[in-house]
């Protein structure tokens, strides 16, 4: 049995297991010539609220620019490290779960997710439940997720959790 992958969505939050979903992304892209589109979702209303109900141009503007800029130093990484350039970056706005899972798949008729095991926040897991337990039972395109390092050695997570606390928050 053959699969052809040919549009593989990576969703991206400044994780390890993210990033790390990313790299064996590329191998697999490599291995399938397929494109990828890199995702980094927004959730403006994780963010405070504000006096009007709704926050301010300005600080809209500068998530984003941090999400652009982000995204743009992980294509440019990537291809240097892999010299994998077929890598779109895309920033949308509302819950991961639903943008991940149906919405942007719609979209880009992607035919395979590839996203880390967990995200940045532990917390956010507790309270809202695991954005990736949510697109592996709802997405209609295969789910694979990452749990393994490149050398295919489970990841610490003791370790993984502390080098998150060090990495921007998005």
């Amino acid at each position: 049995m053959a699969f052809n992958y040919q549009s593989i969505l990576v969703p991206v939050d400044g994780s390890v297991q993210a990033e790390l979903a990313l790299k064996k992304a590329v191998t697999v892209a490599q291995q399938h010539h397929a494109h990828i589109d890199l995702l980094n979702v927004l959730r403006i209303n994780h963010y405070g609220f504000y006096a009007s109900g709704s926050m301010p141009g300005d600080v809209i503007h500068e998530l984003t620019s941090d999400a652009v800029g982000y995204l743009q130093s992980l294509v440019e990484t990537t291809g240097a490290a892999t010299g994998f350039h077929d890598i779109a970056p895309h920033v949308r706005f509302g819950n991961p779960k639903t943008v991940i899972a149906t919405e942007f798949i719609k979209d880009h008729h992607n035919d395979l997710i590839m996203l880390g095991a967990t995200g940045l926040s532990a917390v956010a897991r507790m309270v809202e439940g695991s954005v990736t337990a949510y697109v592996s039972r709802m997405a209609t395109v295969d789910v694979f997720v990452v749990r393994t390092d490149m050398a295919r050695q489970p990841i610490n997570m003791h370790q993984v959790t502390a080098e998150n606390q060090e990495q921007p928050k998005l």
